[in-house]
């Protein structure tokens, strides 16, 4: 059951409305950012989790993010309110489609569910949603910084405050599995290169934690250890004769 509930949990107000800054939303209505892309990977993923506390976790943060996505669409549809105001190169997508937010990004590229990250393994999943956590909240800082009204810049903050909350939540479930820092994850063992790191791309090398013992076996010149794979073979191919045509 969904319950709707008319007002938004932070006051929603724009004082001088800007249609081309409304093009710039669009990217947290209808991008892959946006709040539509999180509350469906969160709410999908839910689905798939045994554990009752994070699945409860997954549902609460995904029905915030239907909450934030009402939100940013009563921005962008206030910052479209004078669009007779407004030259038709400032904001084409809204002279094209209409005040008001459309399922579009700031390029006008529709929304599409390639967008959502999940895969039915719990540890794999809440990694994901940190990521999206993040990118989130990158787009929010890039609209912040674009903007001059202060009502709107009050509501970007405080949904780019959610999003490092958020990203605490999954990172605290994932503390509370065991996996925050185990790269490991799954029913099938690694084979015996787990530790191993190649210097691949040499020159000026550096050397830290993420290639130094005891967690990793630092390989300084790597070797090929798999010799070189068979030649193919295609009956189809002209194998480098000549066609009768030719010999004739």
């Amino acid at each position: 059951m969904f319950l709707h509930r008319k007002e938004t949990i932070q006051p929603v107000k724009v004082g001088k409305p800007d249609a081309r800054f409304g093009t710039f939303l669009l990217e947290q209505f209808g991008g892959a950012t946006g709040e539509l892309t999180a509350a469906l990977q969160y709410w999908v993923q839910s689905f798939h989790v045994e554990n009752a506390g994070i699945r409860d976790m997954l549902q609460d943060i995904a029905v915030e993010e239907f909450g934030h996505l009402e939100m940013v669409g009563k921005l962008i549809a206030q910052h479209t309110s004078k669009m007779d105001q407004t030259a038709v190169y400032d904001a084409p997508l809204f002279r094209l489609k209409g005040m008001g937010p459309h399922f579009l990004d700031s390029q006008g590229n529709a929304w599409t569910a390639a967008y959502i990250n999940e895969g039915g393994n719990v540890v794999r999943d809440l990694r994901a949603n940190i990521a999206s956590e993040a990118g989130a909240r990158q787009t929010y800082e890039a609209l912040i910084k674009a903007c001059d009204d202060d009502g709107t810049r009050k509501v970007l903050t405080h949904l780019l405050t959610r999003e490092i909350t958020h990203a605490n939540m999954f990172m605290k479930a994932l503390d509370s599995m065991g996996k925050l820092t185990d790269p490991m994850f799954g029913t099938i063992p690694p084979d015996d290169t787990v530790k191993v790191v190649f210097n691949l791309s040499q020159g000026e090398d550096v050397r830290g934690p993420w290639n130094e013992a005891p967690a990793f076996d630092y390989v300084a010149d790597p070797k090929a250890a798999g010799g070189l794979p068979p030649a193919p073979i295609n009956p189809d191919d002209e194998r480098g004769a000549k066609s009768k045509s030719h010999s004739s």
